[in-house]
């Protein structure tokens, strides 16, 4: 599981709070277009990692770049055809670049790299053209056939004939995840990870007959699978391995994987390596929990990464893992923080306002480190995270533990990439919450992503026989309540003053206040006007904002709402009456949210979803986007990589491998295609 950023970090730091030493020269902004910004972001400390370690991040890099084709295909079947017509018109135009159907190819052409395919990164609605149909076909109509991006025996016409509607009629694919539950959410999802014509039920049908009740290890059915009808219309699995689908990439990664493994630091990191490369060969998922079970127990090596099938967010039934990667290594200052909060793992499981039937008796292996991230990719890019807590499995983390990172480099550069942008003076109350977000919001927000991943994720346990999957198409979104509840109760925990993580009491303001801003109103800038809220980081955060306001009404201090949406100056604002009343709400949610996953109670889980977590106040809809376009905020930011280069000597062998960050982001995204495109070539 990870942690999403929210809407913005609010821009508040006075003083940077972070033991990392930042360059405030650093050029943070690459692009702005349509609702996206472009960053970059530093790799701090770079220059102390050995040649080995330069090697082996590298060598991770590379394969982290190799699975990008993948993710393309996962998010729609004619998403690798798109985007090689799109980057042969756009590198082949001999027009006017500054007439408005070319900028308007620009811009959407951009839309589709930040998407990783035609659908919106978040919303997973499908981007709308604002260039001509007749613009497309006129510059289709340039490019040979040679060059055209054909499917096997098909004729240019047939492409055209199959992509227009694609491309720009909003009925056909209209949305990558459809997680509306009085609908077949498989069949009318546009993602490619089930086959044409399988339906919902037959998909949980199919899965349901391979779980054995009572498998105190089950593997995570569908986790690498496309699963299809075959000629006489029964369901298989198309897995994900080497000489299955994906195939051709798998092979690129595991080449890159055995290069790392020749320079792991370690016994440990060697074995989960192997172990990585077994699974990639065979798709056997059993060989991926031993990988798994592997890694989250080394603890010791300084560069880690990330590889695989791994969020199933991607999937409207929350089974099948999106490919994705992430190449890091430690902070060892920062990383402090979080060795401190996991070696106090099983005092906070004890103490947790949850029934103790469902807590854990035994807390196992929990571990967590801060880290600079080196290279996104995949699902993680050019959209990341900036927490991350696996492996996802029930029963590993519950027999084995689990790892959690915070991503603190990426933080900072959301953070330095937002000063000064008016958001504080327009959406917070008054000068003394200002005051309490600039003092303390940095460290608490790091700290809620810490708690968030590194116990929350890894606290519970579901009752013996409970289907891990039992929750649907809501778990990934309860998850992340859940989740978000234990970070939201403990960072008002004295414990935190206790271990001298925190200093003042009251420090934990700041984040209930940017929590429930985020929740009750500023993330509507995301969301376009008439539509539901989908992603499930957003419905997690709206459930928990709308049921702290309801259920804390005429609740706190003196009869007052705990907490309240006032009008001022003809502007809706968040107040906040009772802070530990709503620390108390926030646990009274955290113990049913964990009654329902423990328990396995779809109905409960659907009804907190439906009730809370979906409908948008229109009037208030309005008012938000409004003022954010006076901010001119963009609502998603996203990430270029820095680029490795290694250095050779005359013998062929490297010496070093060098950093810089010299391109833009349509350059990276060309560079991208041309280099790491294996299922195209």
């Amino acid at each position: 599981m990870k942690k999403i950023i929210p809407t913005l970090i609010l821009g508040t730091m006075a003083t940077l709070n972070s033991q990392a030493v930042v360059d405030k020269n650093f050029n943070y902004h690459v692009d702005r277009f349509a609702d996206i910004e472009v960053l970059r972001y530093e790799v701090p400390e770079y220059d102390r990692l050995s040649l080995n370690q330069k090697k082996m991040l590298y060598f991770l890099s590379q394969a982290a770049q190799m699975g990008r084709d993948i993710l393309w295909d996962q998010n729609g079947k004619y998403n690798l055809q798109i985007r090689q017509l799109l980057e042969k018109i756009y590198t082949d135009y001999n027009g006017d670049r500054n007439s408005a159907d070319f900028k308007a190819f620009e811009k959407y052409l951009k839309q589709v790299w930040f998407g990783n395919g035609i659908h919106h990164h978040y919303s997973t609605d499908k981007f709308t053209p604002e260039f001509s149909q007749d613009f497309f076909a006129a510059e289709v109509g340039k490019i040979s056939d040679a060059d055209l991006p054909l499917a096997p025996g098909q004729t240019r016409e047939e492409m055209m004939q199959v992509l227009v509607p694609v491309i720009f009629d909003p009925s056909v694919m209209a949305k990558r995840v459809n997680q509306d539950g009085t609908q077949d959410v498989v069949a009318t999802s546009a993602s490619n990870l089930y086959g044409d014509g399988v339906t919902q039920a037959e998909v949980e049908d199919f899965y349901a007959k391979m779980k054995t009740p009572g498998d105190e290890t089950p593997v995570s059915y569908g986790l690498n699978a496309k699963v299809v009808k075959d000629a006489s219309g029964n369901l298989v699995e198309e897995k994900y391995h080497l000489t299955g689908l994906y195939g051709p990439a798998i092979a690129e990664i595991i080449y890159w994987l055995d290069m790392a493994k020749n320079v792991a630091e370690n016994d440990a990191q060697k074995a989960y390596i192997t172990k990585l490369i077994d699974y990639y060969i065979t798709g056997d998922l059993r060989l991926f929990d031993e990988y798994s079970i592997l890694w989250a127990e080394d603890t010791k090596s300084d560069i880690d990464f990330v590889n695989g099938f791994i969020e199933s967010y991607g999937d409207p039934l929350g089974m099948t893992g999106s490919w994705e990667s992430y190449v890091n290594f430690k902070n060892t200052e920062s990383s402090s923080r979080t060795e401190t909060i996991s070696s106090n793992a099983q005092w906070f499981e004890d103490h947790s306002p949850v029934d103790p039937r469902f807590r854990k008796d035994k807390v196992k292996g929990v571990s967590a480190k801060v880290i600079t991230a080196a290279m996104l990719a995949g699902d993680a890019f050019p959209s990341t995270a900036i927490g991350i807590n696996l492996p996802n499995s029930n029963w590993i983390r519950a027999q084995h533990g689990s790892k959690s990172v915070t991503l603190e480099n990426i933080t900072e550069a959301y953070e330095m990439a937002s000063h000064g942008n008016g958001f504080n003076e327009e959406f917070v109350i008054d000068e003394p919450t200002r005051k309490i977000l600039d003092d303390y919001l940095y460290i608490t927000d790091m700290l809620h992503t810490d708690l968030h991943e590194c116990l929350g994720h890894a606290s519970g346990r579901l009752l013996p026989g409970v289907d891990q999957d039992a929750l649907k198409e809501n778990g990934s979104a309860l998850e992340e309540a859940r989740a978000d509840l234990f970070a939201l109760y403990y960072v008002a925990d004295p414990k935190l003053l206790e271990l001298g993580i925190l200093d003042n009491p009251n420090a934990y303001q700041a984040e209930y206040y940017k929590y429930m801003l985020n929740g009750l109103m500023t993330q509507l800038n995301r969301i376009e006007p008439g539509n539901d809220i989908e992603e499930a980081h957003m419905r997690n955060r709206q459930l928990v904002a709308k049921w702290v306001l309801e259920n804390g009404r005429k609740k706190g201090k003196g009869g007052k709402d705990v907490v309240e949406l006032v009008k001022k100056n003809g502007k809706t604002f968040v107040k906040i009456n009772d802070y530990p009343k709503m620390r108390e709400l926030f646990g009274n949610l955290l113990a049913e949210i964990q009654r329902i996953k423990s328990e396995g109670d779809y109905k409960g889980g659907n009804d907190l979803i439906q009730k809370y977590a979906v409908k948008v106040d229109p009037k208030l809809h309005k008012e938000v986007l409004d003022r954010f376009s006076k901010l001119d905020i963009p609502p998603y930011r996203g990430f270029i990589n820095p680029v490795y280069t290694p250095v050779m000597d005359g013998n062929g062998e490297i010496t070093d491998i060098t950093i810089s960050y010299p391109e833009n982001y349509s350059e990276q995204m060309l560079r991208l295609s041309r280099d790491y495109s294996p299922l195209t070539k």
